[in-house]
């Protein structure tokens, strides 16, 4: 047979050939959006490779993005990766300092970054001196960037492009050759870098568009509200060209009004963000009463999402609720329940697409004899799972090849995985432990409760008691001693919490999760006296 390397510019040359007018259309906040075709993306992509190359760069060096869902952002994308070099995308959400561990470690010769996000990209430089150029994306605004006598120099996109675009060679490598970097967390400890291959991006892909998957057609229109800096954005950016979807992206503006309008002017069918996106989607629609006829379903990850708000969303959307789990070590689809999964299923968070095993194990390692109706620590394997992380000196893998993902799960007679949740957050109180998750997820089925979290607080007695945190639904009010009362019978007595907290927002870390760290810190040292809280 041929040998036909798996390399991810395929992707945009199989659009640009076979739906070459299909629209990308790119919010620009109150300018109203732009659009382009596949055809065009495709051309321009392969140009800046041209001007990357023209700028010194070479196959293997490493291009930092710090940007939004745009269409700039996607073109580098392509960019980089069609020419043999690696997209290492970067969360606008976390400081300098932690930008700079990770751009310095990857030894990034190119900052390509937003206009609007100038002074975080000034501050950067400032930090990693091996910064050759900076590049200035969607801003149709000369660059005014004040590097304070850093040695890079500074190009606008546009101008970049027509001063020193040229047609370039895609693709003719291994498909081994890295193509993306992104980083687990850089909030707390060393920041543990992710490098994808060409080969891992294009069977993600395929694993991806899988019809018990995202099942993602050419007659979609793909809102991507996820952030491009997240895991390549789930893969999507790959899984649109590779059918002829229509994309849509939404820029910085991820707000419920926003992306309300968005998704309505252009037809999204399916749309793809973390659970807090469509809270506010659907909080706009409550307050003005519109409407999102053309959508069919929502894709959800990130974090577990409480029945009551997957009910809410169905009910007010009139559009199908996607669950799934994912890790950035897993390119990063995990699990997804099925396009026509029946309730029972939505509620976990689906079964693994073909390309990826799971087992459960106990806490030493040990394969679980039994791995359904069971809990355990799960542990993955796949052609788009992490080998080892970036720059590490071993392996990240068991014995057996398997990738521990920290959670904990299970899995039903169906195969349907729930994750239970993280094996580091689990409380010890009295030597037993108390599984937040399971809290969380009687909780949050109460109607009146939008976010909530359960953490530990240190106990003289008992070592750690759980600590309930809840952010009202808008316009609603909660009843501290009944939400305890609720879990009476459904949870051992020993686990009801000590504390109900009430907050005005749960604070999210830049992974658009609730930050535990945040709330431990905030509420679990002491300081639940200034924070106000009752039960």
């Amino acid at each position: 047979m041929q040998s036909y390397s798996l390399t991810v510019d395929k992707f945009l040359d199989h659009a640009a050939k076979w739906t070459g007018d299909r629209e990308i259309v790119a919010a620009h906040g109150g300018r109203g959006p732009s659009r382009t075709s596949y055809e065009d993306l495709r051309a321009r992509s392969n140009r800046l490779s041209g001007a990357l190359l023209a700028l010194g760069l070479r196959f293997g060096d490493r291009i930092a993005t710090l940007a939004w869902n745009t269409q700039h952002h996607l073109e580098t994308y392509y960019a980089a990766m069609g020419a043999g070099m690696v997209c290492h995308t970067l969360n606008p959400r976390l400081t300098a300092a932690h930008l700079a561990a990770m751009v310095n470690e990857a030894e990034d010769r190119v900052l390509a970054a937003a206009g609007n996000l100038q002074p975080l990209a000034a501050e950067l430089a400032a930090l990693c001196p091996r910064l050759e150029h900076i590049i200035l994306l969607d801003d149709p605004v000369p660059p005014s960037l004040d590097l304070a006598g850093h040695a890079a120099r500074v190009w606008g996109y546009e101008a970049l492009l027509s001063t020193l675009g040229a047609e370039a060679a895609w693709g003719g490598f291994d498909e081994e050759t890295p193509a993306g970097l992104c980083y687990t967390s850089g909030t707390t400890g060393q920041p543990k870098g992710v490098l994808y291959t060409h080969r891992s991006n294009y069977l993600h892909t395929l694993r991806s568009l899988q019809a018990d998957a995202i099942a993602l057609t050419g007659s979609d229109s793909l809102l991507v509200a996820v952030p491009m800096f997240h895991a390549n954005g789930w893969g999507l950016p790959f899984a649109a060209p590779a059918v002829g979807a229509k994309l849509v992206l939404p820029g910085r503006q991820a707000d419920g009004a926003s992306l309300a309008r968005l998704m309505r002017d252009e037809g999204v069918t399916i749309a793809a963000g973390v659970q807090t996106v469509w809270l506010g989607v659907v909080d706009h629609l409550d307050a003005t009463g519109g409407e999102l006829p053309d959508l069919k379903r929502v894709l959800i990850g990130g974090s577990s999402c409480p029945e009551a708000l997957i009910r809410r969303l169905e009910d007010r959307l009139g559009a199908q609720v996607q669950t799934s789990w994912g890790m950035t070590e897993l390119s990063p689809v995990g699990t997804i329940a099925p396009p026509d999964a029946p309730a029972s299923a939505v509620r976990a968070s689906g079964r693994p697409p073909m390309g990826l095993d799971l087992k459960l194990t106990d806490a030493d390692g040990v394969t679980l004899p039994r791995q359904r109706g069971v809990v355990g620590h799960l542990k993955v394997k796949g052609a788009s799972v992490v080998d080892r992380y970036f720059k590490a000196q071993s392996d990240a893998l068991d014995d057996e090849g398997y990738f521990d993902t920290g959670d904990l799960a299970s899995i039903d007679e169906s195969g349907a995985l729930t994750i239970c949740g993280r094996s580091k957050d689990l409380i010890k109180s009295g030597g037993e432990w108390i599984n937040p998750a399971e809290i969380e997820d009687i909780v949050g089925r109460d109607p009146a409760v939008g976010q909530v979290a359960v953490i530990g607080r240190s106990d003289p007695k008992w070592g750690e008691r759980p600590v309930l945190i809840v952010e009202p639904r808008q316009g609603q009010s909660i009843d501290p001693r009944g939400l305890v009362e609720g879990l009476r019978g459904k949870v051992a007595d020993w686990w009801l919490p000590d504390e109900v907290v009430q907050i005005g927002a749960m604070p999210l870390a830049a992974t658009g999760k609730i930050d535990k760290n945040r709330l431990r810190a905030d509420y679990a040292e002491g300081n639940l006296a200034q924070h106000g809280s009752g039960s």
